[in-house]
């Protein structure tokens, strides 16, 4: 059932090419059975969209109105067969794919009801989700020694959650402004992404020649996966939270097999356990126990998704993640 009157047809950013996007317009999309459709407030971007954006060998354009985006958020604004009509108007967090766009339709239960504490505010739950579900895969406790290396969005959320955990952590990153939010997320060193054998000795240095309890690997490229083996102590624990999708990784199983640390691919798969750690994110958010907003450091139109994946690519002066925000 449409719980609006005198609606407009969708309006939605497609990708049709490696580094191209034009706007597109359509009738507005019916929820099915079990359906909500979502009117769309705005959509993070995600650092996993610029494999796509780059257009490697196994993309086809153009890609369907509105995908790549997953991290959106907005209100319910029409409801499908078997779906509590007293959902209109519920404004909510959606795990969908197309939201790069004014709206997209998803099953009901993929809609997070969001407080009202969050009213007015930015929630892309997916992205905060993720950091919920590797900080809980990290297994930390108070006084462990975890280095993060990669303090983007995820790396920034990760450092604040260990930090109000008890941890001692050791940011390790390539920009000096990114280093300088590590600190403010909680950090209690920063080193350098520069050099590897220096940040060995220093990460060394700072851990009386053990190495890191937990090392998180956020950056999805080959170097600071060697760097991560390097750094963490024997029986530690890696933790993978990078997205590597741009080709295989060679690990030096001679280091992994000595160090005996235990490896946990922080990514999860299951739909059901990334919908309760969307849950639990927003939870966390409404408390206050996610602090994000100081993340996202830049804003765009829908019109303007193209320059958003650009700075997420990019990365200009200042950059931690982008937002997509329907005009």
């Amino acid at each position: 059932m449409d719980g609006m009157q005198g609606r407009t047809g969708l309006r939605a950013a497609q990708v049709t090419a490696a580094g191209e996007v034009s706007m597109v317009e359509a009738p507005l999309p019916e929820p099915g059975e079990g359906e909500v459709r979502v009117k769309l407030e705005g959509c993070g971007v995600c650092a996993s969209n610029l494999g796509p954006w780059a257009g490697p060998e196994w993309m086809s354009f153009p890609l369907e109105p509105g995908e790549l985006g997953h991290e959106a958020w907005g209100v319910i604004d029409a409801v499908g067969a078997g779906v509590d009509e007293g959902r209109l108007g519920e404004r909510v967090a959606a795990l969908g794919f197309r939201g790069y766009a004014t709206h997209d339709v998803v099953p009901a239960d993929a809609a997070i009801p969001l407080p009202a504490a969050l009213e007015g505010r930015p929630v892309p739950a997916e992205p905060l989700a993720c950091g919920v579900m590797i900080f809980e895969r990290a297994q930390i406790r108070p006084g462990d020694t975890v280095a993060i290396i990669g303090i983007g969005f995820l790396g920034a959320l990760l450092t604040s959650l260990s930090a109000r955990a008890g941890a001692r952590v050791i940011a390790i990153s390539r920009r000096a402004e990114s280093l300088d939010m590590a600190r403010e997320m909680g950090a209690a060193e920063t080193v350098p992404m520069e050099d590897h054998w220096t940040i060995m000795e220093e990460v060394r240095g700072l851990t009386c020649g053990d190495g890191a309890d937990i090392t998180i690997e956020c950056t999805g490229h080959q170097w600071p996966l060697d760097l991560a083996a390097e750094i963490t102590r024997e029986s530690g624990r890696l933790v993978i939270a990078g997205y590597h999708q741009d080709g295989p990784r060679q690990v030096n199983m001679q280091t992994w097999n000595w160090r005996a640390f235990d490896i946990v691919n922080a990514h999860e798969r299951s739909r059901e356990k990334n919908l309760a750690a969307m849950r639990r994110a927003v939870e966390m958010l409404a408390t206050g126990e996610l602090q994000p907003d100081r993340l996202y450091t830049h804003r765009y139109g829908l019109e303007d998704v193209g320059a958003a994946l650009d700075a997420t690519r990019d990365k200009p002066e200042g950059f931690i993640k982008a937002l997509v925000v329907m005009g």
